[in-house]
């Protein structure tokens, strides 16, 4: 058994996956229908619009997204050596958080994990319009938990200038992040007939 009854294997049945006989308001959020919690106010902060959207659900943005974090806290914990240059890499590494969902084309195909991860981030974001199965919203808090208690470790490895610690911290919050992915794609493959906007998203080559 896993965290909030989440298994690392055994996939949770979605009987709740959606009521019938509920309306399909087949909404993205809006400023009456926000996208919620934390997650939600960081994508507001780098301006993800419908049509960075498409784009970000490229599997080569997920994946070059990926290093972001410990590139940016390999750079602060090297300031000493990298000397003048840390600013200039700092700047790269923030910027690219933000280039990077637009930087690949609309990909063709959205049939794998990387991209169903992606659709499975945007259908959580707008679980106040469409409602998703009540484990992911018992389950997801806590992995997220997981991914930021390595920030604090980092911040010490950093302060005290020792690898383990911060070598440890990037460990939690990478573990906590792929696991967060992982649920995302159950997320998307369990609602995707719940609104016809989700269903046009998988598309395959």
């Amino acid at each position: 058994m896993g965290f909030a009854g989440f298994s690392c294997h055994d996939r949770p049945a979605s009987t709740s996956r959606i009521d019938p006989h509920a309306p399909t308001p087949s909404a993205l959020p809006t400023e009456e229908n926000p996208m919620t919690g934390l997650l939600g106010g960081m994508v507001r902060g780098i301006g993800m619009t419908d049509a960075v959207w498409e784009r970000h659900m490229n599997k080569w943005s997920g994946w070059s997204r990926a290093p972001t974090l410990p590139l940016i806290v390999f750079a602060i914990y090297w300031r000493g050596a990298l000397g003048l240059w840390f600013w200039p890499v700092l700047a790269a590494l923030l910027f690219w958080v933000w280039f990077n969902p637009r930087a690949f084309p609309v990909p063709r195909s959205t049939d794998n994990w990387m991209s169903r991860a992606v659709m499975g981030e945007r259908i959580w974001l707008n679980r106040r319009a469409v409602p998703v199965p009540d484990h992911y919203s018992r389950a997801l808090p806590v992995i997220v938990g997981i991914s930021t208690a390595g920030l604090p470790l980092i911040a010490i490895g950093i302060w005290v200038h020792q690898p383990w610690p911060m070598l440890a911290g990037l460990g939690f919050s990478l573990l906590g992040k792929f696991w967060f992915l992982d649920r995302m794609v159950w997320l998307h493959d369990d609602m995707q007939e719940a609104d016809p906007i989700y269903r046009s998203w998988l598309r395959r080559a």
